[in-house]
């Protein structure tokens, strides 16, 4: 393999289809176990790849280099190998404002929910962060350290008027889930969902039910997408394309 993407799971996955239409070059989608992961990493054979779920945080160990945009963040999701050298890199920060800011989503002043503490949660609280958001609850699967539970949240924090949704809640083929009821939540004027297998999730059916803007995730992965073609091959592509193809897949999957 050469290029490609790196998870656990990967029948839900785009990419292939994405990048193969973003530069000219074969993309392999890689589905490696846990207990193939080292092996996998410590082998590295490979010119460039991507990496998702669950994965992101787990390969900064066996990197050489991150940028300061990835080592900020905590999560890598792009890794270029430089003649055996692996050097991380984040295209998850752009790929989130790139979605935020086609839809004029306003996050400055107000109180967000991020739902999940993986590491596409790590790059959409640093961009939150970026555009000045009041406030910023993280809301795990789990409970861990500096988070609050989805009893709390719903006790507490049904005045949050963005919610993000990074969980795996909802997606193909499990499209009948949804993380969080929004009825309660009466202040809320956006929901995003990185999700973007199904194209519309039950969490944004809903959202839009009750009047609230709310968009899925396929617009940041494509654009994602393209920022790491720029890494993987060391070029500037046009930003046009993003549109182009997204909706060119908007199209087809309908």
């Amino acid at each position: 393999m050469e290029y490609g993407l790196l998870g656990e799971k990967l029948g839900h996955s785009y990419s292939k289809e994405i990048h193969e239409q973003l530069a000219d070059y074969t993309y392999d989608l890689c589905p490696v176990s846990r207990e193939d992961f080292d092996a996998f990493m410590t082998k590295h054979d490979f010119k460039a790849i991507n990496v998702t779920i669950p994965y992101k945080q787990d390969v900064i160990p066996y990197l050489d280099a991150m940028d300061d945009n990835a080592a900020s963040i905590g999560a890598v999701n792009t890794i270029v190998n430089k003649n055996g050298r692996l050097e991380g890199h984040n295209t998850d920060f752009s790929g989130f404002l790139y979605m935020i800011e086609k839809h004029n989503i306003r996050i400055e002043g107000c109180k967000c929910l991020v739902l999940g503490n993986g590491g596409a949660a790590k790059a959409v609280i640093a961009v939150l962060k970026h555009l000045n958001a009041a406030g910023i609850k993280l809301v795990p699967r789990r409970d861990t350290p500096d988070t609050i539970t989805y009893e709390e949240c719903l006790a507490h924090h049904t005045d949050a008027e963005v919610i993000v949704n990074t969980t795996p809640v909802g997606m193909y083929p499990n499209t009948d889930a949804s993380p969080l009821d929004l009825t309660t939540f009466t202040n809320c004027h956006a929901v995003l969902d990185v999700i973007y297998n199904p194209l519309e999730t039950k969490l944004t059916a809903q959202a839009k039910s009750l009047g609230i803007t709310a968009v899925t995730g396929l617009e940041m992965l494509v654009a994602q997408a393209l920022y790491a073609v720029e890494f993987f091959l060391d070029t500037k592509l046009d930003p046009a394309r993003i549109d182009e193809i997204y909706q060119k897949m908007i199209a087809e999957k309908k």
